[in-house]
Formats: C-alpha cells, sequence, structure tokens
C-alpha cells in the first residue's frame, strides 16, 4: 500500500507540473493577442478578431524569438547566480566523509552519477539541490544541518536533493523563474508608461488601462503558477527519498528539526529561497487561502502527514 501511494503521488505530481509549465507560454500568448486587440482600438481600429489574429500569428514568432534569448541568457548565468546568492562552497570527501559516503551510496544504490557536494557555513538546517545538466548537478547543506540530524536523517535529506535532481526540478524551476521574471518585466514596464498614454479619446485611454491592467493580471497569474510548481516539487521530491532510502520515519523526523530553524541569512532572493528544502528566509505563517496560494513550500506539517501515512 506504502509503494502504491508513492507512485500515485509522483504521477499525480508530475502530471500537475507538467499541466502548470504548459500554462506559462499559454498565458504569454494570450497576454500578447489581448495587448494587440486593445492597442488597435486604442489607435482607431475597429475591435476586428479577425484582423487581431492576423496581426498576432505575424508578431507570436518575434516575441518566441525575444523569449528564446531572454531564456539562454538567464539560463547561463543560473550557476553564478545561485553561488553568489548562497555563498557554497565544494565539500570535499576529506572535508566531510560521512556526508560524502552517504551520498555516494545512494548514487551507488542506483546506479546514477553522483552530484558534487556544497557547504554553506550556516548553523541553521537547510539544502537545496541545483544544476541544470550532469556536469553541473550539486547539492548543498548547511553547517547545521550537518551537525543536528543523525545519519538516518542525513540520508533522508540527501535523498530528497537527490530526487531534485533525478526529476530534473531545477530545470523546471528554472524555466518558471525565467517566465515570471518576463511578465514581472512586462508589468514594470506598464507601470512606468501607464501615465503616458497616447490613446486618443475616452476609448482610447480606456484601452490602454485595460492593457495595463491584464499584464498585471498576467504577472499575478505567473507568480501563482510558478509559486504552485515549487510546492508539488517538494512533496515529489519527500516521495523520492522515501523510494530511495526505504524510511519515511527519518524523513518526517528531518524535516521536524529543520522547521525549527531553516533560516539561512546569505539568501535574500525568492527566486533562490524557493530551491531550498524548506523557505530559508520567512516564517511559515498560519496556513490560509491566500498564505497557500503564495507559498513557495507547502506547509511542512503537511508533508510530514503525507510521509507518516506511508
Amino acid at each position: 500500500m506504502a509503494e502504491l501511494g508513492l507512485q500515485a503521488q509522483i504521477w499525480r505530481n508530475n502530471r500537475t507540473s507538467l499541466l502548470l509549465l504548459i500554462a506559462f507560454p499559454a498565458l504569454l500568448l494570450g497576454l500578447v493577442w489581448v495587448v494587440l486587440f486593445f492597442s488597435i482600438r486604442s489607435n482607431g481600429g475597429a475591435m476586428d478578431f479577425e484582423h487581431t489574429n492576423q496581426i498576432w500569428l505575424q508578431v507570436s514568432p518575434v516575441v518566441a524569438g525575444i523569449v528564446a534569448i531572454w531564456f539562454l541568457i538567464a539560463w547561463w548565468a543560473h550557476g553564478g547566480i545561485l553561488r553568489r546568492a548562497t555563498s557554497a562552497r565544494p565539500l570535499e570527501r576529506k572535508d566531510n566523509p560521512r556526508v560524502y559516503n552517504l551520498l555516494e551510496n545512494l548514487c551507488m544504490s542506483r546506479g546514477i552519477p553522483m552530484p558534487a557536494l556544497q557547504i554553506i557555513e550556516d548553523d541553521s538546517l537547510n539544502a537545496y539541490a541545483s544544476g541544470l545538466g550532469e556536469k553541473s548537478f550539486a547539492i548543498a547543506v548547511s553547517r547545521g544541518l550537518i551537525n543536528r540530524l543523525d545519519d538516518p536523517e542525513l540520508e533522508a535529506v540527501l535523498a530528497h536533493e537527490l530526487s531534485h535532481i533525478r526529476n530534473r526540478d531545477v530545470r523546471l524551476l528554472m524555466i518558471s523563474i525565467i517566465f515570471v521574471g518576463i511578465f514581472a518585466f512586462l508589468a514594470e514596464m506598464a507601470a512606468r508608461t501607464g501615465s503616458r498614454s497616447s490613446g486618443r479619446g475616452k476609448d482610447g485611454k480606456g484601452a490602454g488601462l485595460v492593457i495595463i491592467l491584464f499584464i498585471f493580471l498576467a504577472y499575478l497569474i505567473s507568480m501563482v503558477l510558478r509559486f504552485a510548481i515549487s510546492r508539488k516539487r517538494e512533496f515529489l521530491a519527500d516521495a523520492g527519498a522515501v523510494e530511495l532510502t526505504r524510511n519515511a520515519p527519518a524523513m518526517a523526523s528531518a524535516l521536524r528539526k529543520v522547521a525549527e530553524d531553516p533560516y539561512i541569512e546569505a539568501v535574500t532572493r525568492d527566486d533562490v529561497a524557493q530551491l531550498f528544502i524548506q523557505h530559508p528566509r520567512v516564517v511559515q505563517p498560519k496556513p490560509n487561502f491566500l498564505t497557500r496560494v503564495f507559498a513557495t513550500h507547502p506547509p511542512i506539517e503537511e508533508r510530514i502527514k503525507v510521509l507518516e501515512s506511508w
């Protein structure tokens, strides 16, 4: 029954994450259509759906090209941003054989290449996985995590982060972060130009305001989608840790200890914070509708409850 529950959890989270990821380009292309439609109106044109569709088909490849360039730049800069944002440094076998051997044994048990190990010199308890390809995969653990978890708990956390790598979660989260960055840029541009509307008369100004409203709405939706992907990935990595270690109680126990002190001082960026096993910056608020929708991580009590059900 536990195995059935684990596989169901993996399948459900993978399906949901795929649907959420498809929603990003759909949202962007839909926003382009809305901007074109109301821009034609604000410049005195008729509200013609067919005309808008023709222009949209011509503009969409240009938009896709710009987005592709944006992606390449952000993709290339990913590793450097993470290293600066977390102050992580390499951890070799000679530095800490205990941690190194635990990770090596996990990788050997599944015949997968071992990612690089890194350490964050912070007494709090947290960890994250990084890397967009096999050569750049890495797992970073805090000094506090190493010192305050026993071997089964530490192995469970390493298995959790290794599951992120096996599932290519960092790649998925990077795509969502980049898309949100695009919408954030559009929202910032809309805010700067909103007071300088060039539309003709009341109809033109009204159309301009509608465009700005839709841009901000798209930005809000993109953030909600990004957070939803991040939350789903955490549940899936918890399931992956159990699959690797066959020790759900150790994973649950590790999460309880992490929840007591996850705050990494070096982390100041939300897009980096969502990579950690638990948010390293903010006190987790009491769950309600808004905190759930805008949270990067699911409530840790829910994660522990799921683990205990296995």
